[in-house]
């Protein structure tokens, strides 16, 4: 029987060593590495060729959702479930529409991971959120102010910003990657706030993804 091969990605040594015990104790599923961090998923993933890679998304080093999107950039065909504590709607909908395959909330059972991971080997989506209006609100986004401020009443900086704050860039790695300084992206982003009439960063992710940026 071939079996489903996993890599996991996470930052805690016991948490990657209790999900390697759970995912091996199973009879069609195999886990054939670790990572510790993006760049090391990244390596590993390019030499093991997993068929799954469980993701937390708040490791050192890395960008939050926009990880997503760079592993399946260095492993194309690899799927990934993500596996973390965040649960905002918006988070979630930016990380699917990045590419990953399943989300799954750490608090979850051990049970939900084992189920994640078959459905996405077969090629299903799996997400468990645990809370049925999350799960609307996640499938069924409701229309937000982006529809009374057109996209197009932005700036291309604006958009830039908007764009990398949607993928979870910190304010310094915005303004490394754009090449400007950590105040003016941090008065970009106020901006963008009042002019969008959001409130939230969660706002602007869904934003984001409603906009087709992400």
């Amino acid at each position: 029987m071939n079996k489903t091969t996993v890599l996991i990605v996470d930052d805690h040594a016991m948490v990657r060593k209790g999900l390697r015990l759970l995912i091996d104790a199973q009879h069609d599923l195999n886990v054939v590495g670790e990572a510790g961090s993006l760049r090391e998923a990244i390596d590993l993933a390019a030499k093991t060729k997993p068929q799954i890679v469980t993701l937390d998304l708040a490791m050192p080093g890395q960008s939050g959702v926009a990880s997503v999107e760079r592993l399946r950039s260095a492993a194309p065909g690899v799927k990934i479930i993500v596996v973390t504590m965040f649960d905002d709607p918006a988070y979630i909908r930016s990380a699917m529409a990045l590419g990953a395959s399943g989300y799954v909330n750490k608090s979850a059972a051990d049970s939900e991971l084992i189920s994640a991971i078959r459905a996405v080997a077969r090629g299903r989506v799996f997400i468990d959120v645990g809370d049925a209006a999350t799960l609307e609100s996640i499938l069924s986004p409701k229309s937000s102010s982006s529809k009374q401020v057109p996209m197009d009443t932005l700036s291309e900086r604006e958009r830039q910003v908007l764009q990398q704050v949607a993928r979870g860039y910190t304010n310094q790695q915005i303004a490394d990657e754009v090449g400007l300084s950590v105040k003016t992206v941090e008065s970009y982003r106020a901006r963008l706030m009042k002019k969008l009439g959001l409130k939230e960063r969660a706002d602007l992710v869904r934003l984001a993804v409603e906009s087709g940026l992400l």
